[in-house]
């Protein structure tokens, strides 16, 4: 499992304000007799949870990555079994990923892989999003909760007076301070028309 952040910009230019990013299912694995596990009710139930955003193929096969991923076959994936993962360990926003992921059962993992699916609205992957940025899950994101998510993204390329400038910047264009707390609803406004780009690749037998 490759996670992954692919071309990710953040500039003062509008140009540059889309954000791609790119969580990739590397590994193809056979079909074997774990797919016996999942039941058609299973398959359609977990198809019906994720609001269609994986074909029935696409859903077996992150079950057997599931199941990989599960080494102590509890039905629960830890933190520590994510972070066993050595592109997801060094994601820059692992932490706040963990967050999100740990202790996830099948469905709740599908669920989350929902949001980068070509099938997902732009709405469930703002959703997402705000998610990962609403770090004390409040239902608030403060100019230094985003702050620290592009600390995360863009490391010592840029000077903790550029990443400051830039957010303030994108705030302002979209009628908002720094002092200025953000609901999901303000994160559609703002990223609405933002060209935002999240991608999940399953790999189907």
């Amino acid at each position: 499992m490759r996670v992954v952040e692919d071309d990710v910009h953040t500039t003062c230019s509008d140009a540059d304000k889309s954000r791609h990013v790119s969580l990739v299912l590397a590994h193809k694995p056979s079909m074997g007799n774990a797919s016996s596990m999942l039941t058609q009710y299973d398959i359609e139930e977990v198809q019906q949870h994720c609001n269609h955003a994986f074909t029935q193929q696409e859903i077996v096969s992150l079950y057997h990555r599931f199941c990989q991923l599960d080494r102590n076959n509890c039905g629960f994936i830890s933190s520590d079994e994510f972070l066993s993962i050595p592109e997801f360990s060094v994601n820059p926003l692992s932490q706040s990923l963990l967050r999100m992921l740990d202790g996830l059962n099948f469905k709740g993992f599908v669920a989350f892989l929902s949001a980068f699916s070509p099938r997902a609205t732009l709405q469930q992957k703002i959703e997402f999003i705000f998610k990962v940025y609403d770090s004390d899950c409040n239902g608030k994101v403060t100019f230094s909760d985003m702050l620290k998510a592009l600390r995360d993204m863009t490391g010592p390329f840029m000077s903790e007076q550029q990443k400051e400038e830039v957010l303030t910047r994108v705030l302002e264009e979209a009628g908002y301070t720094k002092d200025s707390l953000l609901v999901l609803s303000d994160f559609m406004k703002i990223l609405g028309y933002s060209g935002l780009k999240m991608e999940v690749e399953v790999p189907v037998d």
